[in-house]
């Protein structure tokens, strides 16, 4: 089997399939025993007149701290333009978040570093730079309203001198949705575009220079089950695709890198797990967008672009493997792309097409022949099918996002051309074996 197929999944960190070691660290993956806490650590706010943790009188400077710069948490503190812009607007959100407590009459006074533990002075210097921040954290707990778990959120914006907002970074702790279709399609075209990179060392997530996520040991988060979708650590920071400078985004993809991972062991301390994931070496060059190849789509061979469509999707790019997915998107000149396909060799993430496979359009028949067996559905602007592979399943992906071809080649249902022929081969591709689909004739 090759690389391909074996993802960067649960299956992918070291010693078992839920991502724990047992104590002593491992290069990548998770390292402790992983076994899950009972919830969260309760945090407050300081008694009044009680220094802060982590708090220096003035003129201090902390042990390792660079000579002149101010530690992360008077960096937090010390801007009065900055606490002025946002006192009226946080104090009631930061009241309710449970992380930090505002007074009119006082400085914010925090328990810890931003997001559960995992903002540092030096995580914030590398991906804010030296701008001034100011971090909202949620408690992290379950919505009882819900069957899917949302954990919580934290947000920290940087300021500049003239500028009040400058960039800001959101976080979320939840489970994927497998069970409505909802974050089939929101979620997967955010967090798995194709500039989406492997973050190595075995992690289960992948980084971009605007978002990054990592997926959570089972053994923390609870039990799988046989249809589990991950429980992820998400990060968000400004458009998705990036400024298309290679060298700054490339130094943005490892920075997200290093915060997923802070905070995902910050997420890990919080919920009262032991272990914690290794540090991130996201691998591959900058994914640049290049000329579209009409018959050989994607780089795959005989995948061909109707020809009344090629016009109108003259712009490829095409994501790296050893991932937990890989994404090729097609468009204009101007990204993002309007179609895009996408193959998810992680099977805990393919459990969030699964209902979509079942209900979300035509349905198709199970492949024939020597190759695993799946199942699919297609309809005017989405296919999907679900193929049981050695190492679990897989989805294969087209989508058309966007309206696109001539008049007379929008007779030609677009999807329906690509979608057997992309599944072969990318079947192929992972050593998932012959994938031979058989679409339902049109009436």
């Amino acid at each position: 089997m090759t690389e391909g197929a074996r993802g960067a999944g649960a299956d992918a960190l070291p010693a078992t399939a839920d991502g724990v070691t047992g104590g002593g660290v491992t290069p990548g993956g998770v390292t402790g025993d992983g076994a899950p806490g009972d919830g969260v650590t309760p945090e407050g706010p300081p008694v009044d007149g009680a220094p802060v943790d982590g708090a220096q009188a003035d003129g201090d400077t902390p042990d390792g701290a660079p000579a002149g710069r101010p530690p992360l948490l008077r960096r937090l503190l010390r801007s009065r333009t900055v606490l002025a812009a946002t006192a009226a607007g946080l104090v009631g959100a930061l009241f309710g978040a449970g992380a930090v407590a505002w007074r009119t009459d006082t400085l914010p006074l925090l328990s810890h570093a931003p997001c559960w533990g995992a903002f540092d002075d030096d995580l914030a210097t590398r991906v804010f730079g030296d701008l001034e921040v100011s971090a909202e954290t949620q408690r992290l707990q379950r919505d009882p309203r819900t069957r899917v778990a949302s954990y919580g959120q934290c947000r920290i914006t940087s300021h500049g001198e003239k500028v009040p907002v400058v960039s800001q970074l959101t976080v979320r702790v939840r489970e994927l949705d497998g069970t409505h279709q909802r974050e089939a399609r929101s979620w997967t075209s955010e967090f798995l575009q194709a500039d989406m990179a492997p973050m190595g060392n075995g992690l289960p997530g992948m980084a971009s220079a605007s978002r990054a996520w990592l997926a959570l040991p089972q053994s923390c988060v609870g039990a799988p089950d046989q249809l589990a979708t991950p429980t992820v650590v998400d990060l968000a920071m400004g458009e998705t695709g990036g400024r298309g400078l290679p060298e700054h985004d490339l130094k943005e993809r490892g920075a997200l890198s290093a915060a997923a991972v802070a905070v995902a062991n910050g997420v890990l301390r919080e919920l009262g797990c032991s272990g914690t994931y290794g540090s991130a070496e996201p691998t591959g060059s900058y994914v640049a967008w290049e000329d579209t190849t009409p018959d050989a789509l994607c780089g795959i061979k005989g995948l061909r672009l109707p020809a009344g469509y090629r016009e109108s999707l003259p712009r490829t790019r095409v994501g790296q493997e050893g991932g937990a997915a890989r994404s090729c998107e097609v468009g204009s000149s101007y990204p993002p792309g309007e179609l895009h396909l996408t193959t998810v060799v992680d099977p805990q993430l393919a459990h969030v097409f699964a209902l979509e496979a079942l209900h979300g359009g035509t349905r198709l028949r199970e492949a024939k022949g020597r190759g695993p067996g799946g199942f699919g559905s297609l309809d005017v602007t989405r296919g999907v099918y679900v193929a049981h592979c050695q190492t679990g399943d897989v989805v294969f992906l087209v989508e058309r996002l966007k309206s696109v071809g001539d008049g007379e080649a929008r007779r030609t249902n677009l999807v329906r051309a690509l979608l057997p022929r992309y599944v072969e081969a990318e079947a192929e591709r992972i050593g998932c074996g012959p994938v031979r689909l058989t679409l339902p004739e049109l009436r």
